[in-house]
């Protein structure tokens, strides 16, 4: 949007004041007849932005203000003026199509003009200049004789001035670069204000913990008494029907009640507390890792919370907490911190700091030790449900069996079958399972909307203690990182493992920073972190989206000089002494048993087996087409049948894509043998097919369409010179 503006007749001390107390920041220009606010890019859930999203802004700032604002948005194809007023009751619009050709029918136009007239006094009375509705009016674009049409940020001045208002900002906007407004496009004189700090940013979110512990524990307690609810209604239904006095349906009765029950009671008083270990990892001492443990010590004293008892290095990028508690969180107990070497590998030290005062903050804000309440509700109401869905599989189950077996007896007697029908059985079962998941479910967004507000108040901590920026930078990296961590354990570290093979010991996670590091990736991972992920919003989400996180940690003042810890721009992984025997230790703990029994070779190595399985694999379609051709399964005999004319014949049977893969393989594997191609592993490319003679891989790919492109696509006959070339260079 080459506009994007609010403005309003406000003075503009006041207009910085509400921006300040506002939740989006922006640039504030004062002018004759009011303020212009260029206020800061929105966040949004889906692709791109839109109209709706950028209309709240100038929506709060007239609320805030009480006075009536209007907020212009231009493209090069539309501009728009919606007016907004201060009770947020609806809206008025003005919008102008770069394209606009007006009605050639008289009657039609004096009827279009008469509405566009009434439109702009009702726009012109909504911001509080009824005086103006006639100039309003006239801003338009109909073609005119001699006269170019004006541009959608013209007809904005023109609106502009048409209402008595500055139009210094028309023509800026914070949606036309990442960073914001550029400096160039704010106007002269215009002052920063950065929005208020989000609601719950103190040491306690959605309220302070003794009523966090109430919530928990009445949502807990909702359980149960839904519990003590189904049970009653149960022992109703028995009484009811025994006083009927019918005894073989009393007993009937009560063994279904029975049976129904049982689920309940076991759900209600099962002893055992749900299982908390965490994932697995390497445990460190202080002894063993001086630096990362000072460093935790030293954000724990600052932030004022008790620093962990146990330090956990995990496979993940991921950093934790938990807590041992002890009274359904009423007391603390044995707190764990688990650390992402993954993480410490793409992280700056000073990243680091702020993801782990975002952990403290969680022990600051007793969030771990309530936990232990959410999790049991969970642990139970789970468990409910999967006992009757287990016994209602197992009742349908049953009944599908006797209605086969009563089938099978009837065909063998030469009548005829009752059609299988099990669904009637076990409803009941699942009956109370809906019931429960529909408590299940009531229960989770009430939870989890408290844990969002936790994650929130956690991000707050951090830029408090670990800065602004590194915070934000560290929220902006971890998206990207998951995404290549995920990439390279797939691509590079697991490659070589249908061959059973692993790179050198301690490499699995050793290798990650080598990727990272490569000018390439570091290209591609630039293009990520231009562009915050867009995640789908869900209620059962107990972490809010990463881009709404960032905004509000990019919303808060920014560093000053002298208040952030001095941490270092080292990468976080140095902070880690002995670190090759840490990676193989968590080789150790992380991998199966059975990878941990592959064969290690180094990366040059790895890539070559596998493929070579891969390859076999993908050929085998094409090696039993041409079996069953009559042809011997050799790429020979493939390019002999091609140049015969009979490769479509052969290939009629195979699914799509076959044809065209198997080619590749049974060449790839031909010149494999020959000792004319290998395939390696490169940090910047992954895979690649190298040939002795220097052929370029990208030549092999053409040989091979030359062949199954044709064939695939019923079109002109293929080709086999350059794949017959390629394998007589072999």
């Amino acid at each position: 949007m080459a506009t994007y503006a609010v403005v309003c007749t406000a003075e503009a001390g006041a207009t910085a004041e509400a921006v300040a107390g506002g939740p989006v920041g922006g640039w504030v220009a004062g002018g004759d007849g009011g303020t212009g606010v260029l206020f800061d890019a929105p966040v949004t859930e889906g692709e791109g932005i839109g109209i709706a999203d950028v209309v709240p802004a100038g929506r709060e700032l007239a609320r805030r203000l009480d006075a009536p604002a209007l907020v212009l948005v231009a493209t090069p194809q539309v501009a728009y003026a919606v007016f907004v007023r201060p009770d947020g009751e609806g809206s008025q619009s003005m919008v102008w199509a770069a394209d606009w050709e007006p009605p050639t029918d008289p009657q039609e136009y004096a009827e279009h003009r008469a509405q566009w007239d009434a439109l702009a006094a009702r726009c012109a009375q909504w911001f509080g200049r009824p005086e103006a509705g006639a100039a309003l009016a006239e801003v338009r674009n109909d073609p005119r004789p001699g006269e170019a049409k004006p541009g959608t940020d013209e007809l904005l001045r023109r609106v502009c001035a048409a209402l008595g208002v500055p139009a210094a900002t028309v023509g800026a906007s914070s949606l036309t670069s990442p960073g914001g407004v550029a400096d160039d496009g704010v106007p002269q004189g215009a002052v920063r204000v950065e929005a208020a700090p989000p609601s719950g940013s103190g040491s306690a979110p959605a309220g302070g913990s003794t009523f966090r512990a109430v919530r928990a524990l009445v949502l807990l307690a909702g359980f149960y008494l839904l519990g003590v609810v189904l049970l009653a209604v149960l022992a109703g239904i028995d009484v009811l029907v025994a006083s009927w006095g019918v005894g073989g349906l009393t007993g009937k009765v009560v063994i279904v009640t029975a049976v129904l029950a049982i689920p309940i009671v076991r759900g209600m008083f099962m002893l055992r507390r749900p299982k908390d270990d965490g994932p697995s990892g390497v445990p460190v001492t202080e002894a063993q890792q001086p630096e990362l443990w000072a460093a935790v010590r030293d954000l724990a004293a600052r932030y004022g919370t008790r620093a962990p008892d146990e330090i956990v290095l995990v496979g993940e990028v991921n950093a934790a907490v938990s807590e041992k508690s002890h009274l359904l969180g009423l007391v603390g107990g044995r707190r764990r911190m688990y650390i992402g070497v993954p993480l410490l590998a793409g992280l700056t030290e000073r990243q680091l700091h702020a993801v782990l005062t975002h952990e403290l903050g969680h022990y600051g804000n007793s969030d771990t030790r309530l936990s232990a309440i959410t999790l049991r509700g969970q642990e139970r109401m789970l468990r409910t449900i999967a006992h009757f869905e287990e016994r209602a599989a197992r009742t349908q189950g049953r009944e599908q069996a006797r209605q086969e077996e009563r089938a099978a007896k009837a065909l063998a007697k030469g009548r005829k079958a009752k059609e299988v029908d099990a669904s009637g059985a076990g409803i009941t079962y699942r009956a109370m399972a809906a019931i429960y998941t529909a408590y299940a479910k009531f229960y989770l967004r009430a939870s989890h909307s408290v844990g969002r507000a936790q994650e929130l108040a956690a991000d707050q901590a951090a830029v408090r203690l670990a800065g602004r920026d590194a915070t934000a930078s560290a929220l902006r990296e971890i998206p990207v990182l998951d995404a290549a961590f995920d990439h390279y354990m797939r691509q590079y570290a697991a490659f070589g493992a249908p061959a059973r093979l692993l790179p050198p010991a301690g490499q699995v996670y050793g290798g990650l920073p080598r990727f990272l590091s490569d000018p390439e990736r570091r290209a591609e991972l630039d293009r990520l972190r231009s562009r915050l992920p867009r995640e789908q919003r869900s209620p059962y989400d107990s972490h809010p989206p990463i881009a709404e996180r960032v905004r509000l940690v990019e919303a808060a003042p920014a560093d000053e000089p002298g208040t952030v810890p001095a941490g270092q721009d080292r990468p976080a992984l140095e902070l880690l002494h002995d670190r090759d025997q840490v990676l193989i230790a968590l080789e150790g703990a992380t991998l199966s048993p059975e990878s941990q029994a592959f064969t290690r070779v180094e990366w040059s190595a790895l890539a070559d087996p596998a493929v070579r399985l891969l390859l076999a694999e993908n050929a085998a379609p094409l090696r039993s087409a041409l079996s069953a051709a009559g042809a011997v399964p050799t790429v020979t005999a493939l390019l002999d049948a091609a140049d015969e004319g009979r490769l479509p014949a052969v290939a009629q049977g195979l699914p799509e894509g076959a044809l065209h893969a198997g080619t590749a393989a049974l060449a790839g594997l031909a010149l494999a043998e020959s000792g004319a191609a290998h395939w390696e592993l490169t940090w910047d490319q992954g895979v690649r097919l190298v040939l002795a003679d220097g052929t370029d891989e990208a030549e092999f790919g053409s040989a091979v369409d030359a062949l199954a492109d044709p064939v695939a696509e019923g079109g002109s006959a293929p080709d086999t010179m350059p794949l017959r070339k390629l394998l007589a260079s072999a």
